[in-house]
């Protein structure tokens, strides 16, 4: 029978994907993604069809998976990360929705999400525990929102004293973001608030940087970098950065 996995394949690694995630790909008959992200999984499309585009060619791909589903092969789609936080998931069922207006239901029983580890939860389990309480996750590339919303985003998270997770941070065309979203912050943080900086998360590259709002190096910060800055009650100890999630210790 005809299907989609949208793949989650995490943030880097076999050993970072699910078995899930391993097995969809082992039944698909396409596979279908980023080229930049298909490198992670070549071991496991040794014999399949693979379509991969540059970085903005989302919706074609997109459209080339649901296409050749139904013509009844089982595709998957993969992700970085988790499929649902800012991956594949919602494109393909909008999409799958345009194709088959009268048959929603249809294009629903044939996709199925496979989660992974998102890159945010990664880099926390490399910090330490900064995610323990409530949390904003924002991206700040302005492709696909308005940038003004953003700012918004990032003002009221921090007004709110969320602990903030920020997704590409900065590009080549977008290279005082960061900066401009800290200095925001800055407005309701203490200058001493913990940030953690994490470059290509679980990737050979990896790089892991603690440090506070005011000491923050943005020439070390590029598109692969996620960076968690803590709320008004995180804190650094041996080297980690933890957010209390309130328990009462005796």
């Amino acid at each position: 029978m005809a299907k989609i996995f949208v793949v989650g394949i995490g943030p880097g690694g076999a050993e970072y994907m699910s078995l899930q995630a391993i097995e969809a790909l082992k039944k698909s008959d396409l596979i279908v993604g980023y080229s930049g992200y298909i490198k992670y999984i070549e071991h496991l499309a040794c014999g399949k069809e693979i379509f991969q585009t540059g970085m903005t060619g989302e919706i074609e791909r997109c459209k080339y998976a649901l296409q050749k589903a139904a013509e009844g092969k089982i595709v998957s789609v993969v992700s970085s990360g988790d499929a649902g936080l800012y991956g594949m998931a919602g494109l393909i069922f909008e999409l799958a929705y345009e194709l088959y207006p009268e048959n929603k239901a249809k294009a629903n029983t044939e996709i199925e999400i496979v989660p992974g580890i998102s890159a945010a939860f990664a880099a926390a389990s490399k910090l330490g525990a900064p995610l323990m309480h409530d949390t904003a996750f924002i991206s700040l590339s302005d492709r696909l929102t308005d940038y003004d919303i953003i700012k918004k985003r990032i003002r009221l998270a921090a007004e709110a004293d969320f602990v903030i997770a920020i997704y590409n941070p900065k590009s080549k065309t977008r290279i005082n973001y960061i900066e401009e979203a800290v200095g925001a912050i800055l407005q309701f943080r203490s200058s001493e608030t913990p940030v953690g900086i994490v470059k290509n998360v679980c990737r050979e590259e990896e790089k892991i940087i603690i440090t506070t709002l005011d000491k923050i190096d943005y020439g070390t910060i590029d598109m692969f970098t996620i960076i968690i800055i803590g709320n008004s009650a995180t804190y650094i100890k041996n080297g980690k950065i933890i957010t209390p999630r309130g328990y009462s210790i005796k």
